[in-house]
């Protein structure tokens, strides 16, 4: 009787045993089964899984509704082959970052942020994300800049005429203050496309504006719906001045109020749908402006930096004793070009002169002498002669003017360029397995 009993559990642990592994066995299938083929690379489940598993929580932290899962799973697959196409062609083109790079990245992260490499690795994992996953999305998303640069952003060209013309625009208009809050989907249509797909996207696109106008939240539209890079953020575009909006949203975002849908814009790229999510205006920009003259010594084979400190320290000293700051300037600094004004570097704005010495110079009071200050160009003695605050409105809209344009051509470039390098390269997506 009791050989009887251990049969029986022999055999239910045999069964047991087998029922486990055999499901481990079959997760272990499922999970390397390839969902995707991409050039000569795959995407595989346990890949997917793992990108829908982090947008799934970047969306309940955000409040938001999640789409269908199946609709989930395609847009995110869709943006995993988007990024593999172009780390393909960075790979192709020599485009790698190093450990050196990306530690110092990630360092400038945690300082910005006024932690220290600790307190920011404690930080990810208290949000569930480990510190080699950060470095490797983060590797990601530099080697896709670096390629996007090198492939789009050499060839933007922003002109003085662009930006005057801008200008002269925004006075007409009196818009130069307003910025817009837009929410952003696409409706693709890939190139070549006939006239029955483009009828298609068409009717969908209009199919969209109405149940967006009837009231259904635009976040998850967007995530179920937009073809656009944005698409898993709600299609949230951000805050934005006219000159960075795409050109042919322009008329359209004049004329809407805030909440308002517009109907669909027709682009090579598909049809686009935006909605103005808040508006806001901008002030006067003022920046401090200093007057600073110094005296450089540079380092070299017979001036190591003990003996540059040595020599503008007894400059210094010099001149507390009354000598004068320009004579001795004329007479010792290896800045020959202000030397001859007697060390002047005349009024000088923010981001004029390198970090340290400006850093330097913004804690100098009027007429006080720094200690020595050392930059790449060598040791610096520092004077302050004045402080004046500008009004620099003008001119700082003119370069924000500029960039902006400069990134809103590299946004409808780059949106074009990926529309291109998806329609020509090689992908098969096993439907069956969504």
């Amino acid at each position: 009787m009791m050989m009887l009993k251990n049969i029986k559990t022999a055999l239910i642990a045999v069964l047991l045993c087998n029922f486990l592994f055999g499901n481990v066995s079959v997760r272990a299938e499922l999970l390397d089964s390839i969902i995707a083929v991409v050039e000569d690379d795959v995407i595989l489940e346990r890949e997917l899984q793992k990108e829908v598993a982090a947008i799934e929580q970047r969306i309940q932290q955000s409040n938001a509704a999640a789409p269908p899962a199946y609709i989930l799973r395609k847009q995110v697959l869709e943006k995993m082959i988007i990024d593999k196409l172009q780390r393909q062609l960075a790979e192709k083109a020599g485009i790698n970052v190093s450990e050196e790079m990306l530690n110092n990245s990630a360092a400038d992260i945690a300082r910005r942020n006024n932690m220290d490499m600790a307190e920011f690795r404690a930080e990810l994992q208290g949000q569930g994300i480990s510190y080699q996953t950060f470095l490797d999305n983060m590797r990601n998303e530099i080697v896709i800049n670096q390629l996007r640069s090198r492939e789009i952003g050499g060839r933007i060209r922003v002109t003085d005429r662009e930006v005057q013309h801008y200008v002269e625009t925004q006075d007409k208009i009196g818009e130069e203050s307003m910025q817009y809050h837009l929410g952003h989907i696409l409706v693709a249509v890939r190139e070549g496309a006939s006239s029955t797909e483009i009828q298609k996207a068409m009717a969908k696109a209009e199919d969209l504006v109405g149940k967006l106008r009837s009231g259904q939240d635009f976040n998850q539209t967007a995530v179920s719906n937009s073809d656009d890079a944005n698409a898993l953020k709600g299609g949230d575009l951000g805050w934005r001045p006219l000159s960075e909006i795409p050109t042919l949203f322009v008329n359209e975002i004049r004329q809407m109020r805030e909440g308002q849908v517009s109907a669909p814009i027709r682009s090579p790229s598909g049809f686009h749908i935006v909605k103005m999510l808040g508006l806001k205006g901008t002030g006067s920009h003022t920046i401090t402006k200093t007057k600073v003259r110094h005296i450089l010594v540079k380092t070299n084979e017979l001036v190591d930096d003990t003996e540059a400190q040595k020599r503008l320290l007894a400059l210094k000293n010099r001149i507390a004793s009354g000598d004068d700051f320009a004579a001795l300037a004329r007479a010792n600094s290896d800045d020959k070009g202000s030397a001859i004004k007697g060390g002047s570097l005349d009024w000088v704005s923010p981001g004029d002169l390198v970090k340290p010495f400006e850093e330097a110079m913004s804690q100098l009071g009027v007429n006080e002498l720094s200690e020595p200050v050392q930059t790449q160009f060598g040791w610096h003695l520092i004077q302050v002669l004045g402080r004046e605050q500008k009004d620099d409105s003008d001119e700082f809209k003119k370069n924000l003017i500029r960039e902006a344009i400069r990134k809103r051509k590299i946004e409808e470039e780059t949106e074009l360029w990926m529309r291109r390098l998806r329609d020509e390269a090689f992908v098969e997506i096993y439907q069956d397995r969504l």
